[in-house]
This record gives structure tokens, C-alpha cells and sequence, in this order.
């Protein structure tokens, strides 16, 4: 039987400077968004992963930036470090202030990664300062679950 893994989360930009600064940074990231591919190799991160609410607040943002994400893929797992080098190199294109990405695994349990940026926000270009989480909740009905959380060593561990 295949498993299942379920991604999303997103990546957020509290906006500094001018209006028009503002303004240069939403529409920097949304390029940043419609530049990946509509089609990928495996493991998979496209364009149609993301969703940009409009730049005005009547569109979605009020004042900070939210840009979502989500996908269900085969066992990615198994390709996590490979998926994660792909999240990096958009995330180092973008502005941002902070990023998470959730991971639920039939297998590994339920994961979680979080980056925030050096200073106030993150730069296009700059170097990234990653923190992950690792919970695991049992699926055995007669036990009660379990939360653990642990410091990962890198941005690529899962289990």
C-alpha cells in the first residue's frame, strides 16, 4: 500500500520602508513564485503549490505578506532533503521574516520547520537560519499520544 505525505505551511513578509518599498517587495516575492516551473521533476515543487493573496488588503494583506502552500505526495520522505534543498533556494530569492513547513508522514509522524530571518527580514540572496521541530503523536487507540520535540542537527533530518 502507498503512504501518503501531506506538505504545506507558509512563508511570511512584514512589510518595512515606503509604500512603495512595500509594493517592490510583494511583487519581488510573487515573481519569485511564478517563476518555478508549472511541471517538476520529482520531488515535486511548482508553481501551482503556491498561492499569493493580492497586494492590496481588500485582497488578503492587510499588512503582512502570506504566501501558502500545500501538496499531498507518494512517500516524499524518502526525498526530503532533496525537497527541502528545492524550499531553500525559492526562500533564498524571497523576502521574508519567517517560513514553516509542516510534514505529515503515515510512517515518520508529523514534522515541522521553521526559519527566521537573520535581522529584521531576510534579503534575497542572504544565508538561511533554519530551527526544525520534530513531533510524533501515536496511532495506537489504546495508548495515549505522544508529543516529543526534538532540536534536528539539520534542515534535511526528518526522522
Amino acid at each position: 500500500m502507498d503512504r501518503e505525505s501531506i506538505v504545506y505551511g507558509c512563508i511570511k513578509d512584514l512589510p518595512s520602508g515606503s509604500e512603495n518599498e512595500i509594493l517592490k517587495r510583494r511583487y519581488h516575492n510573487l515573481r519569485v513564485i511564478n517563476s518555478l516551473p508549472k511541471h517538476d521533476e520529482w520531488p515535486f515543487l511548482s508553481r501551482d503549490l503556491f498561492a499569493v493573496s493580492g497586494v492590496e488588503p481588500s485582497y488578503g494583506t492587510y499588512l503582512t505578506q502570506v504566501i501558502h502552500f500545500g501538496a499531498s505526495y507518494r512517500e516524499v520522505e524518502g526525498d526530503w532533503g532533496q525537497w527541502l534543498q528545492k524550499f531553500e533556494t525559492v526562500l533564498k530569492k524571497m523576502y521574508w521574516v519567517a517560513a514553516t513547513v509542516h510534514l505529515e508522514t503515515e510512517l515518520t509522524g508529523f514534522h515541522t520547520f521553521s526559519w527566521y530571518a537573520n535581522n529584521s527580514c531576510h534579503l534575497p540572496d542572504e544565508e538561511l537560519q533554519a530551527r526544525c521541530e520534530w513531533q510524533h503523536e501515536s496511532w495506537v487507540k489504546t495508548s495515549a499520544s505522544q508529543t516529543k520535540t526534538t532540536p534536528c542537527q539539520t534542515s534535511s533530518d526528518v526522522a
